[in-house]
């Protein structure tokens, strides 16, 4: 499963475009995080959404914003003189500011926003590890025991 989560800032404010065919929502953003090593320049990354979530991005979300963003990450290989240059792309299914929810440890909580699919489209309602825990019906069997 290709799956990314990923703190950064906003370094290019989020553009709202629509396909010719469907005129489905498309939000382009450029976002910069840190780079692992200190010795090296923070590096850049293209971040698109679709559908509702790309017009909520683009009506909430603003240039120097830190946000934490979870998707899928896709490299292209595109021919630039005669050079071959890959390029990552992360299309976001989930996006939050860093400290709106939880000011005092700036840890986001995904599950007071709405969540979307890939095409933009709200999911059901996101079920916490408490109602995991209510539904266990007292069995004992941890992760560690379940075959793979």
């Amino acid at each position: 499963m290709n799956s990314c989560v990923l703190t950064a800032t906003i370094v290019r404010s989020p553009q709202l475009r629509y396909t010719q065919e469907s005129q489905l929502a498309i939000s382009e953003m450029m976002v910069e995080f840190e780079s692992i090593s200190p010795n090296n320049p923070p590096s850049t990354l293209k971040v698109i959404a679709w559908g509702n979530l790309a017009t909520d991005i683009e009506q909430n979300y603003k240039e120097g914003d830190e946000v934490i963003l979870s998707g899928r990450l896709k490299m292209d290989l595109v021919e630039r003189q005669g050079y071959k240059e890959k390029i990552a792309e992360l299309t976001v299914s989930q996006i939050q500011k860093v400290g709106s929810q939880s000011p005092r440890n700036n840890v986001p909580n995904f599950g007071n926003e709405d969540h979307y699919n890939d095409s933009g489209a709200t999911l059901e309602e996101d079920h916490s590890m408490e109602d995991l825990q209510e539904s266990d019906g007292g069995d004992d069997t941890t992760l560690d025991q379940i075959p793979f």
